[in-house]
């Protein structure tokens, strides 16, 4: 693979020479935890219950590749929330959570140039769907937390689509949503940070690594090192 070049400091690019024309994607793919949002939603739910150094060990080891099975991770994760009250996830959405910066531009971006906007997410419904509506996504895929008497029980709900989103369901559904579409996975872009990003990024036509871990810098056609995700557009016309 050819190594990255730097355009311009902190942004990167292999495989290509900028500027590309934005209109000739049909769809952009966004990771949310960590890439959209400047949080992992499952680290600071566990820190209701004091957990959170628990939890942010197994995700920072997964988003790394060193844990391959997402979905067993995530299950061990989820696990450790059981107890928590549903009122800390509108805790951790008003008080934690905020959009990364240029997440608006971007998406904005891509909408007015006519590109349909996914959200598809190894985190919650529950955030997943609010990030959603604020950001005017098309569509958004993630897991549902599992909740009795406003607790969580420690498990996610199966959905129809399957049980977990994991790397293999967010290629999965990138390549759904490209059919339904009727357009080839090339002209679409795939945003992420972690290692189950990648099987979604290595389908589409332009793969944007963001601030991301060093196996998906590796192997990704854009890195953004600085900045917000509005730095995108200085490649995309």
């Amino acid at each position: 693979m050819n190594p990255l070049r730097e355009t311009s400091t902190g942004l990167a690019v292999r495989g290509f020479t900028p500027p590309l024309a934005l209109a000739d994607f049909k769809l952009i793919a966004f990771d949310m935890d960590s890439t959209l949002i400047n949080i992992e939603c499952i680290d600071e739910i566990a820190d209701a219950v004091g957990k959170k150094a628990e939890v942010a060990a197994i995700t920072e080891a997964t988003m790394r590749g060193e844990i391959q099975n997402f979905k067993d991770s995530l299950r061990r994760r989820v696990a450790l929330l059981q107890g928590v009250p549903v009122t800390a996830l509108q805790e951790v959405y008003d008080e934690r959570l905020r959009l990364n910066p240029g997440a608006e531009t971007l998406v904005a971006a891509c909408k007015a140039a006519g590109l349909k906007v996914l959200l598809v997410s190894g985190g919650f419904t529950f955030f997943a769907n609010r990030v959603k509506d604020r950001l005017g996504i098309d569509f958004a895929r993630a897991n549902l937390l599992d909740e009795a008497a406003g607790h969580l029980t420690g498990r996610v709900v199966e959905q129809v689509w399957g049980d977990i989103c994991d790397g293999a369901e967010k290629r999965r559904t990138l390549l759904e949503v490209a059919s339904l579409m009727g357009i080839s996975p090339a002209e679409a872009i795939a945003v992420g940070d972690g290692a189950n990003d990648l099987p979604m990024m290595s389908e589409a036509g332009l793969s944007v690594a963001f601030h991301a871990k060093p196996k998906v810098r590796e192997q990704a056609m854009v890195s953004i090192d600085e900045g917000g995700l509005d730095r995108l557009l200085e490649l995309l016309r």
